[in-house]
């Protein structure tokens, strides 16, 4: 890419997609494309094709997706896979139809089995059963690989996929009813430090309600007061967290400096292709196929992640150092805990000359004070917590 390219991102408003644009822009792309859902629904074949014929994009990055925890995920599984497929399939075949020089596509490392061996390595997918709870999610990602995969080997594309681990940064999802674990915990334990400090005014703000006993008896759904914060399941499962903003900069690293012929792996089984059909490496001496025949290639989505993990429970009580806040945890272990442990294993990332340098603790306090400031709180940090002014 050169700094004039032409670069369309798909879900710039979300997480992930908002931290890359900050990134592009802050290394001084000019010529970004982003259009919101209300101008530009990605389920509608239709609207998609339009777009492209009208802005033809040299580069496409997918980061639009229909995201949630495990309440979300478990609840809405139709509405996950339906969604994700038509976002991809749209996206990525109108990328193809448009002779875009690169697509990055998105996922998520909940693409892997749930009892995956640990950490999980790209060679793991499609190996045993996925997590019951996410599955609709998991087998639309897992479709948008292949679909890379497929239309760089019958099409000549180049097409790569990346599966970061879990995400937190700015931008991310708040919600108490479908956000993922961390910023659910920050909200939840932020809300209850208000509570305790009779910091009702900002509790009133932060939930967007009239009245401070409207505010308590929401949180009460939620297991959040004065005193206590419940959190579903144990507290055991362990998680790997990676700040967006890092996860951006791995993302553009790879738009900038990457090709699919450099993930590109082989099996052992050789397939034979037809006379006509066009291989992604046709144009490249190094790789060029000899009697049209090449090794099945799969496995070649990209992990992203940290190498580190944490439990839900030392998660939380990290959370509640950094926030201030004196009252209980509540572990409720008749809710569910998802798959127990979830390590990403980036060693593949790392060879192709990248590796993350936020670690966690300073990033809650980042998105922390992020969230705060959005909602009009000031914050002073003393002995490594944060005070509420």
């Amino acid at each position: 890419m050169n700094k004039n390219s032409k670069i369309y991102i798909a879900g710039h408003r979300g997480l992930v997609g908002s931290a890359i644009v900050k990134n592009l822009q802050a290394k001084g792309y000019t010529n970004l494309v982003y259009k919101t859902h209300a101008q530009l629904d990605l389920t509608s074949q239709l609207a998609v094709a339009e777009f492209f014929e009208a802005e033809k994009p040299e580069f496409v990055i997918l980061a639009a997706a229909k995201v949630g925890g495990i309440v979300a995920n478990n609840t809405y599984r139709a509405d996950f896979i339906y969604e994700n497929l038509q976002i991809q399939n749209n996206v990525i075949h109108q990328s193809y139809l448009s002779g875009v020089t690169k697509l990055l596509f998105l996922g998520s490392t909940c693409i892997y089995p749930k009892n995956a061996p640990q950490p999980m390595k790209e060679e793991y997918l499609l190996t045993s059963p996925l997590e019951y709870t996410n599955e609709p999610y998991a087998i639309a990602k897992i479709a948008g690989i292949k679909m890379c995969e497929s239309y760089n080997i019958q099409y000549g594309t180049n097409f790569i996929s990346v599966m970061p681990t879990n995400l937190y940064g700015p931008h991310d999802n708040f919600d108490l009813e479908t956000s993922h674990v961390l910023p659910a915990l920050i909200r939840k334990i932020h809300c209850a430090k208000l509570l305790h400090e009779k910091q009702y005014d900002s509790v009133i703000k932060d939930l967007q309600v009239l009245t401070i006993e409207e505010a308590k008896t929401y949180l009460a759904k939620f297991g959040v007061d004065e005193s206590k914060v419940e959190i579903w399941g144990t507290g055991n499962p362990r998680r790997e967290f990676l700040y967006s903003e890092e996860m951006a900069d791995a993302c553009v690293f790879i738009m900038e400096n990457r090709e699919f012929s450099d993930v590109m792996t082989s099996q052992i089984k050789q397939s034979t292709f037809p006379e006509n059909c066009k291989t992604p490496f046709e144009d490249n001496s190094t790789l060029k196929i000899q009697n049209s025949k090449l090794n099945e290639v799969r496995n070649t989505h990209i992990n992203i992640g940290t190498g580190t993990d944490i439990s839900i429970k030392e998660l939380a009580e990290l959370i509640k150092k950094i926030i201030g806040f004196n009252g209980e945890l509540y572990f409720n272990s008749s809710k569910p805990d998802g798959t127990m442990v979830k390590l990403t294993d980036s060693s593949k990332l790392h060879s192709l000359g990248w590796k993350h340098r936020i670690e966690l603790e300073d990033g809650i306090k980042n998105i922390y004070e992020w969230y705060c400031l959005k909602n009009g709180i000031e914050l002073v940090e003393k002995n490594e917590e944060f005070i509420v002014l």
